[in-house]
């Protein structure tokens, strides 16, 4: 694709936002009220502080939840193609795997798999 292909698919797509964003504002039904302008905490009102800190360890298992989400992702089309691509494709999954593994090792070694 040569780069001016690249410009105009670019600037069509940021029209197409920025209208779609216009018309949504210039359509959208709008009123105004007192309880439009609270919180939103399920319509009971709050007792004690609203803040709360939260462990590290909830988003660490969290994070370490969508790293292994998204190589299940990976590995889908990776078993689609294999046949095609041959030995190349085994040994970038077996890299990807080994990458994947020393992650969970270093998580395992931090215990950031323990739920306390």
């Amino acid at each position: 694709m040569d780069a001016e292909a690249l410009i105009i698919f670019f600037f069509c797509g940021v029209i197409m936002v920025g209208a779609g964003v216009l018309v949504s504002n210039l359509v959208a039904p709008r009123s105004k009220n007192d309880q439009k302008d609270e919180p939103y905490e399920c319509g009971i009102p709050t007792q004690g502080p609203s803040m709360i800190q939260f462990k590290v360890g909830y988003y660490l298992f969290a994070i370490l939840f969508l790293i292994f989400d998204v190589e299940t992702i990976f590995i889908f089309p990776w078993a689609v193609v294999m046949k095609k691509v041959g030995i190349a494709a085994f040994i970038e999954i077996v890299i990807f795997f080994v990458v994947l593994g020393l992650g969970l090792m270093y998580a395992w070694k931090k215990k950031a798999l323990k739920w306390e």
